[in-house]
Formats: structure tokens, C-alpha cells, sequence
């Protein structure tokens, strides 16, 4: 029959010949053979399975080689025998080497043909120890796989307990030295196929037998992170990522962060080949893992490591943003990636370049998942640009390429870009002990109290929450970095981007603290505001009168023309803001023109014909009292008193109403008159004829206390509306009223001349002419008939708290809101209000009282949209800073007696289609989104923060060092696992014995 078979390979007869020829040998099986003629005819077709020169000669090999080995089972179980076997797999077969997956297939088909028989375990055991020893060589993909199939439909011959990690070990580590060079996509498919058929092995193992998961994952671990330039892991590795149960991520990634056998350079190599993986077509999950690891290393502050690896692959990750087959994780880990990194553009900008080209791509490959994941690619570039704005040479061509898709609105860009910073993100990998103090859930940065330096944070704190005045601030250019204006700049910039919890404001204390206050005491608030504006005022005034002493020198206050957006183009070799103001034609200051408003005071004897005495002085603070009659007791200890009355408790349109009410002047307090060089009865009174953008309201709560000589605080609680109406003075013809009341200027220069004194100081005859302008104006204001009132809408913006029992003592904290969103409109609850009290319908006659709009306080908290909780209310409390509501601040005096409002700041609203007093500027102009940063501004900011980062990497080694050591150790640069084994059965056998040994809990 070996005669007939080894006639018909070799035979010129045609194909249907052959397969008749065939099939009569087969039938021969049947019958009685010798044990001689078996064994030739095995040997035979093993030589044609193994060695045949074409598909057709395996073929006959398999059909003869199946046929007698089921008729004649003894004689084949003596033919395959176990040392046959491990001369197949130690040596081969003729000139096929051991290597060849020929010899896995035939292994394969004899010992499915060989089940039943007991000599099939002696081969198992055989092929336990082969397979081990075969993946320590480091076969190539095609081997694996077959062994893959092997190993898949036999599992009695994957090896076991310590045997079976050890193999799981060298499997992943045989993985790791896979790679294709192919360029033909048939290849290429044929090649991932191959890898996953290996990945899948592992994971059949591995859910078998758990034990071998957590020593097989060490394994690649060591693999990634290592650092020797001659070994370079293959991307392979990822396909096993998919069969890692997510809910292991947790544990691995937190013993991987906290292990001090990690060094940095390994955990940097890790990571990044991790990030490689996202080229990796099929894997699943991979951008889970990389996320996992970026998360634990902030939350260890492990800061170096991630702007090392950011720098180093961002621009690899975005190039895989072409691939439609790897682009959603890609995607993912590029957010995380740039969202993350908030202390500088640096990784933002290596990438600058190619989004336009990527838009395009998307616009125009006419998939339907290029066109969903558009919006999404969108999102973040907004997101980024408006983070760090400022490069409109880097970012017109983006805007202009994503003109027309969504923008995500300022807030939820906040929002995205507050959980996503690597110091505030919050985060369960880190311990206790590690894990860091970041940015609250609001965004808002708090201020570190210096030492009784409350007044001043509370007040920092409020002018920052003043929207328009912090973004003109911001948008301002100053080149002078010793003015005050320069440092209050700064400090709002640094509020606005540091990555710091809270910021120590000590370069604005020094420059900003009154003379008379003394270090280390607590101080007035109120006084404090009022000596800082002041100080701002006169520092910008100066400036204005230099300007103009040398008009063809650049001012240090810059404040170039705009277009209408509020842009500007600067000129080549200049700096410029996209945010600077138009200069403001009137002369005024910026306080006077968020702050800045018009009272006169009028004085009118009773009985006389002639015209009232008028004077005119600014609204940049309103003084309101409290009443010292009535329903509000002055308390004569320094115990906490109760109301004596059940009247209703005051209000601030109240307060405000007896401050403009006309007071009669009589006995003590007569008017001297110059005529009648006598003591005249008469009235006096008050109006407002220019309304501020800003009102800002102090309620004078402490009185003196005669008889014991100290000033006691008024504890009674006042109501403050959220929206409230101050009546506005306006003459029915246009009339001149100067609004500068500034006291003479003073400035020590040694460069003084005669002339620029008479700048500084104007003359007796120019103040007289000024103020005698001004009366004049205001005499024909409060002529009868020749006036009009109007009721200008004012929304609490924000208030100053103190809390305590004595002015000498206590603790000041403030509450403030965001009015303006990005577009500069109004919240969405001050438009109900106001059109409310419009539609009620409000008598003329109420006109001229200051009154409170009625809206609760869940009116005021209420969402737009209802479906979630209203958060526009902040609590600034030094260094910390919380959400709150309007309910709470309307209830804090009730539940905590010594707790009272102080200072209370207001902005003037606009309803819509209205514009009231001309609009924030001169010009009519607002800024409707926050400035982009100048460069000094934003090498500061990124200075600082990288500080900050390093600050909270050193302490984070500094505690790890005493907390405890991981009870799980990955041990990356051991030298087992920098080395690759050998295919020497002593040294895979040695280190066996000392990987088994070592640390696998």
C-alpha cells in the first residue's frame, strides 16, 4: 500500500485519477494489516503531511493518516508515542525545523485522532513542558497561533499552578517581540488575526485560572517600563488590554502609582508605550487604561511624568485622529491629555497646526462617523482656545474653520475644564495621605489669609466678582510694574488661571495696605475699599496728566481703540490685547466709570426768593446709616441683642431712602446764611443725577459708644433685596455736570518744573471756574419742573459679611455672583424679576423712592431650565470657596446673630432693547467675554503653576515615603525582567524558581 502511495504523489495521472486512487487506500484501512505495513504507511503520511510539496500531497497525507489510525488504533498510539512527540517539538522532522507551525498542525490532528487512548496523557504531560520551553525561544506570531489552537482544544496541555504563570509570563512577554513588516493589507490582517489568537489564549487561561492574572499584567509592566534603548516593546501588547477585567483597573493602577520600585524613567516609559497601543486596531478599552495611569499620576502629583509625556506623544495621539478604526479612543485620550495640562499652551499649540487640516479631512471623507465625531473634535478645540486665548495669529484659521458648527457655552466650558485639571480633579486612586488639596468644585480660587488679612480678601474678592470691572482690569496694558493698578491686574489673573487652591496675595497686601494700618491687626473692610479705589483713582488721573505733559510718548495705561467686536489688530512689532478698551473721551477714570456716580446736595432756606445752594459731589460710595431711633437699639454690652419690637425688620431701599430723604436743618443745626449773616432754618436734600454701573453700599454698623468710650456694632438684621430700583435724576435739557471732584494731585518727581505743577495741581481760578460750572449745572437740575425721574433696576452682584460683635475684631467674609455670562447678557432670573415689577405696573410717584423688587429667594436660585440646581452664588471665605445660594444669604443674619451684611455691591441692569446711562463705557462699549491674558500675565501664570506642580510632586514623594509600601510590587527594573530569557532550559528553570518566590500575593 506504501508502494502504491508513494507511486501515486509522484505519478503524471490527473487529478480525478489521483482522488480514485486515494480513496481505494483509504477503503483498504478496512481490512487486516500487518503492525509493519501500519507503521510504513504512518511514516509515510507523516511525510506527507510534514513535508509534501503541495497542498494536495497533505491532503492524501491526512485522509490515508486518519483512515488507518481508526482502524488500527494500537498500532498507531505505539506509531505517536510521547518520545516521538518531543522529537518533533526539541528537534523536528528532516529538514523541517522544530520551529515550523507544520509540526504544532500535525501534533495537533494525531492527538485528536488519539483522545481516547491512555497513552495520550504521558503525551500531555510532554507537550506541558515543550510548550513552555518553546515560548521562552519566542516563536514568531504564526507559531503561537497554532499553538493558540492547540492549547485551545486541548487544555490538559497548558502547564499548571507555577508552571501555568510562568508560562502566561513568557507568553506576554513573546507577544511583546511580535512585529509586522508586511505592507500588504492581506498581511496585515493576517497578522493581527495571529495576535489575537494569542491574546485570546491568555485570556481562556486566565479565567480558568485567575491566580495567573495579576503575575501576568506585572509582566507587562516590566515590559513597558523598560528603559533599555535596544528593546523595543511591540504594540502587540495592547490586544490584551480588552481582556482585563475593568473592575481591576482601580487596584492595579493605585499599587502601580504608589510602588517605590517604580522609578520615573520606567513609569515615563510605561506610559508612553501605553499610549502607543492606541494605534492598535482591535483593542478595547485601551484609552481606559491610559486615562486610569494619567489620573493616578496626578493624584500621586506625579506632575513631571505627565507634562514629560504629554509634550513627548500629544502630536501622536492626534495623528490617530485620522484613523476612523482607532479615532473615538483616540479621541478621548487627546482630551484628557489637553484639558488636563492647564498650566500652559505648550501642548495645545504642538498640535495647533494640523487642526484645520483634520477639520477639512472630516468635512469631506464622506463617512457618517467622521460627521458625528466633528462636533465632539470641536468641543475641545473651544474649550482649549478659550483657555488659553490671547494667539489670534494660532486660532483665526481654527475659528474660521468650525465657524458654522456648535460652540459650547462659556459655563460648560468652565465646567469642563475645573473636573479635568490635574489639581483639582478628584480622583480614587490616591490615598489619604497623597491625595492633594485642589481647586474646589466651583473653580473659584480662594485668597490665604496673611494674617487679619480678611478685610482685604473680602473686598479682593468682590471686586474680582464685579464681571465688567475685573475684565477691563484684565484687558488694561501697564507698563509700569510698580502701579497698583499693575499688581491688582496681576492678582486677577492669577485668580482667573492658577491651578493653586488658594493664592497668597502678599505682593498686592504690601502695595495696597493703608499707611495707617497696622501689620498683623484686623481693620475696617469698608475703609480699605475706600483707600484702595481712591489710590487706583489718583494712579490713573496722574498717569492722564503725564500723558498729556508728553503727548508723543506711549502711556503706560494703553487703552487703544477697538473695533466693534472689541478686537484689536496690532501693529507689527506691538503687543496688543483683543480685549483693550476705547479710550474713554469724558477723562474719566475706570473707578469712576464702574464706580462713579452724581449726588448733589441741595440747600434750600425756608421763606427765601432765590435760587437753592447747590453742591455736587461723587456716588463712588454711598454712606447709608442705620437709624439710631425706632426699631434699631444700639447695644450698650457686648451681649447680642434681640429685637425689642415685632415691626419688620429694615431694608436697604429703606436705608437708602432716609439717606436721600430731605432733612430739615433747625435750633443747633441751622443753616448760616452769608447774607443775613444769621442762622436760617432750611432743607436739605439729596439727589442722585448719575447712576453708577456699580453702587456700591456700606451699611455703617458700628456707633460710639460715649459713656464707655468704644464702638459697639449694630446688630440688627437689615433685608436685602436681590433687585432693587434707585431713583435717577435727569434734567429734561442737556446740561454740562462735571463729574470730577478729585482733590489736587500730588506727585514727588525730581523732574518737577512750573509747568507740569500747574498740570498736577491745577490753579485756585481753574477749581473755582470748575465748581461754579458744576453748581451752575445743578441749580438748573432742581428747578421746579425742569426735571425727570427715572427708576434705574440695580441686582445684588455681590456683599461683604462681618462677623462678630466689634469692630475691633471679628472676620470678614463675602458672597458673590456671576451677573454677565459669556455674552454679557443678563441671568435669565433678573429678566423675569424686572419684567414682573415692569408688568405690575409702578405709579410715577413711586419713581422717586428707592424701593426692592419682590422676588423669593427661589426665584432667585431657580435654574433656567429647571433642571438642575442653581449655582450662582459663591461663598468666599479666604482660602475657601464654596457654592451657596441667595436663600443663604438672606437667612445668615437670623441663624447667626453676629453674622451681618457690611458692604453690599450692585450692578446696574439693562432690560433688553434698552440701554440705560449709555452702556458700561463712554463709548457705549462692554466686554463680553473674559480678556485673553498678555504675555508678562501669562509667563507669570505658567511660571507659578509649574512652581505650584513641583511644589505638590516633592510633597507627595515626602509623604510617600512614610506612608506604607505597596503590598503589590511590579519591580520594572529587576534585572529578570530587563533581560529577555534565554531558550536554555537552566536559565527559564532558575528564574522559574525566583519569580515564584517573589511577591505574587
Amino acid at each position: 500500500m506504501d508502494k502504491i502511495l508513494e507511486g501515486l504523489v509522484s505519478s503524471d495521472h490527473s487529478v480525478p485519477v489521483k482522488k480514485a486512487i486515494v480513496k481505494m487506500v483509504v477503503e483498504a484501512a478496512e481490512k487486516e494489516v500487518t503492525e509493519e505495513q501500519c507503521q510504513s504507511l504512518f511514516n509515510l503520511t507523516t511525510r506527507l503531511v510534514l513535508l509534501g510539496e503541495d497542498a494536495f500531497q497533505r491532503q492524501i497525507g491526512l485522509q490515508v493518516l486518519d483512515a488507518y489510525a481508526r482502524y488500527h488504533r494500537p498500532e498507531f498510539e505505539r506509531f505517536f508515542s510521547k518520545d516521538f512527540v518531543l522529537t518533533l517539538l526539541q528537534q523536528g522532522y528532516g529538514q523541517l525545523d522544530r520551529k515550523d507551525p507544520a509540526i504544532i498542525d500535525y501534533i495537533h490532528c494525531c492527538l485528536r485522532l488519539l483522545i481516547s487512548c491512555p497513552s495520550v496523557l504521558e503525551i500531555f504531560s510532554v507537550i506541558q513542558v515543550e510548550v513552555l520551553r518553546m515560548v521562552c525561544e519566542r516563536p514568531e506570531p504564526a507559531l503561537c497561533a497554532r499553538l493558540n489552537t492547540l492549547l485551545s482544544d486541548f487544555v490538559q496541555c497548558i502547564p499548571r499552578d507555577k508552571s501555568g504563570i510562568l508560562f502566561c509570563q513568557q507568553l506576554v512577554r513573546t507577544i511583546s517581540y511580535f512585529h509586522c513588516f508586511a505592507s500588504q493589507e492581506r498581511e496585515l490582517s493576517e497578522y493581527v488575526g495571529q495576535v489575537t489568537k494569542v491574546s485570546t489564549l491568555l485570556q481562556n487561561i486566565w479565567k480558568a485560572d485567575p491566580a495567573t492574572l495579576l503575575p501576568s499584567l506585572q509582566e507587562v509592566f516590566a515590559i513597558i517600563s523598560s528603559t533599555d534603548p535596544s528593546f523595543d516593546p511591540s504594540i502587540a501588547l495592547a490586544s490584551l488590554v480588552q481582556h482585563i477585567p475593568v473592575h481591576m483597573i482601580t487596584v492595579l493602577i493605585k499599587s502601580l502609582t504608589t510602588d517605590h520600585n517604580v522609578k520615573d524613567a520606567s513609569m515615563t516609559k510605561a506610559l508612553c508605550r501605553m499610549i502607543d497601543w492606541l494605534s492598535w486596531p482591535l483593542a478595547q478599552h485601551v484609552d481606559t487604561w491610559v486615562i486610569a495611569l494619567l489620573k493616578g499620576l496626578a493624584a500621586v502629583q506625579k506632575f513631571t511624568i505627565l507634562i514629560d509625556v504629554t509634550l513627548l506623544k500629544i502630536e501622536l495621539v492626534f495623528s490617530r485622529l485620522w484613523y476612523p478604526i482607532v479615532r473615538q479612543g483616540a479621541l478621548t485620550v487627546l482630551s484628557h491629555m489637553l484639558l488636563s495640562f492647564q498650566h500652559s499652551p505648550e501642548a495645545f499649540h504642538l498640535v495647533v497646526p494640523r487642526v484645520v487640516d483634520l477639520v477639512q479631512s472630516l468635512r469631506t471623507d464622506g463617512l457618517p462617523s467622521s460627521k458625528a465625531f466633528l462636533p465632539q473634535f470641536t468641543e475641545l478645540i473651544h474649550c482649549m482656545m478659550y483657555q488659553y486665548s490671547g494667539f489670534p495669529d494660532l486660532y483665526d484659521h481654527i475659528l474660521e474653520a468650525i465657524k458654522d458648527l456648535p460652540k459650547p457655552g462659556e459655563e460648560e466650558i468652565k465646567l469642563i475644564l475645573n473636573k479635568s485639571a490635574w489639581t483639582s480633579q478628584s480622583n480614587s486612586f490616591a490615598s489619604g495621605l497623597l491625595r492633594q488639596i485642589g481647586k474646589s468644585e466651583t473653580g473659584k480660587t480662594g485668597l490665604v489669609n496673611l494674617g487679619n488679612t480678611c478685610y482685604m480678601n473680602s473686598i479682593i474678592q468682590t471686586l474680582f466678582m464685579a464681571t465688567d470691572f475685573r475684565r477691563h482690569v484684565l484687558s488694561l496694558h501697564i507698563n509700569g510694574s510698580n502701579m497698583l493698578m499693575k499688581k491688582l491686574q496681576m492678582l486677577f489673573a492669577f485668580l482667573a488661571h492658577t491651578q493653586r487652591a488658594a493664592y497668597a496675595p502678599r505682593n498686592f497686601l504690601e502695595a495696597s495696605r493703608p499707611p495707617w494700618f497696622n501689620v498683623g491687626s484686623q481693620q475696617d473692610c469698608s475703609e480699605y475699599l475706600r483707600f484702595l479705589l481712591d489710590r487706583l483713582h489718583e494712579e490713573e488721573k496722574t498717569l492722564q496728566v503725564l500723558e498729556s505733559a508728553k503727548p508723543k510718548v506711549a502711556s503706560p495705561v494703553d487703552t487703544s481703540s477697538t473695533d466693534p467686536t472689541g478686537q484689536t489688530s496690532p501693529e507689527e512689532g506691538e503687543e496688543s490685547s483683543p480685549a483693550e478698551t476705547k479710550p474713554r473721551k469724558d477723562g474719566r477714570t475706570l473707578i469712576e466709570t464702574m464706580f462713579g456716580g452724581n449726588l448733589i446736595t441741595a440747600l434750600n432756606p425756608r421763606g427765601l426768593q432765590r435760587s437753592p445752594r447747590v453742591s455736587v459731589r461723587d456716588l463712588s460710595m454711598a454712606a447709608v446709616k442705620f437709624l439710631t431711633q425706632g426699631s434699631v437699639k444700639v447695644p450698650a454690652s457686648n451681649v447680642i441683642p434681640m429685637p425689642a419690637t415685632n415691626e419688620p425688620p429694615l431694608s436697604v431701599p429703606d436705608l437708602v431712602n432716609y439717606f436721600l430723604a430731605p432733612e430739615i436743618l433747625d435750633e443747633e443745626n441751622a443753616y448760616f446764611c452769608d447774607k443775613c449773616s444769621s442762622l436760617q432754618r432750611a432743607e436739605r436734600t439729596m439727589k442722585v443725577v448719575s447712576a453708577p454701573e456699580y453702587l456700591i453700599l456700606t451699611l455703617l454698623r458700628f456707633s460710639y459708644d460715649a459713656k464707655c468710650h468704644v464702638r459697639r456694632k449694630i446688630l440688627e438684621n437689615v433685608t436685602i433685596p436681590p433687585l432693587m430700583r434707585l431713583p435717577v435724576y435727569t434734567p429734561s435739557t442737556p446740561t454740562h455736570c462735571s463729574s470730577s471732584t478729585s482733590s489736587p494731585l500730588q506727585v514727588d518727581s525730581p523732574e518737577s518744573s512750573e509747568n507740569l505743577a500747574k498740570k498736577l495741581k491745577p490753579s485756585q481760578k481753574d477749581e473755582e471756574e470748575e465748581e461754579n460750572d458744576r453748581i451752575d449745572g445743578a441749580e438748573q437740575i432742581t428747578r421746579g419742573g425742569e426735571m425727570s425721574v427715572q427708576s434705574v433696576p440695580y441686582v445684588l452682584s455681590s456683599l461683604v459679611m462681618h462677623s462678630g460683635i466689634s469692630s475691633e475684631s471679628g472676620h470678614y467674609y463675602s458672597y458673590g455672583r456671576n451677573i454677565n455670562g459669556a455674552d454679557g447678557t443678563q441671568h435669565p432670573a433678573n429678566h423675569f424679576a424686572l419684567k414682573e415689577d415692569l408688568g405690575n405696573g409702578q405709579a410715577e410717584s413711586s419713581l422717586s423712592t428707592c424701593s426692592g423688587l419682590t422676588i423669593t429667594p427661589e426665584q432667585v436660585d431657580r435654574p433656567p431650565n429647571g433642571s438642575q440646581e442653581a449655582k450662582d452664588w459663591l461663598l468666599f471665605n479666604d482660602s475657601r470657596v464654596t457654592f451657596s445660594s441667595f436663600q443663604s444669604v438672606q437667612n445668615i443674619t437670623n441663624r447667626f446673630p453676629k453674622d451681618t451684611a457690611y458692604v453690599l455691591m450692585y450692578r446696574k441692569q439693562e432690560l433688553p432693547g434698552q440701554s440705560i446711562n449709555g452702556g458700561l463705557m463712554a463709548n457705549g462699549m462692554r466686554l463680553n467675554a473674559e480678556p485673553p491674558l498678555q504675555k508678562e500675565l501669562l509667563d507669570a501664570i505658567i511660571k507659578d503653576n509649574k512652581l505650584y506642580l513641583q511644589e505638590q510632586e516633592l510633597n507627595a514623594r515626602t509623604q510617600a515615603l512614610q506612608a506604607p509600601s505597596s503590598s503589590c510590587s511590579f519591580r520594572p527594573n529587576g534585572s529578570d525582567d530587563n533581560n529577555p530569557p534565554g531558550s536554555c532550559w537552566p536559565i527559564w528553570w532558575r528564574r522559574w524558581w525566583r519569580r515564584g518566590r517573589l511577591q505574587y500575593h
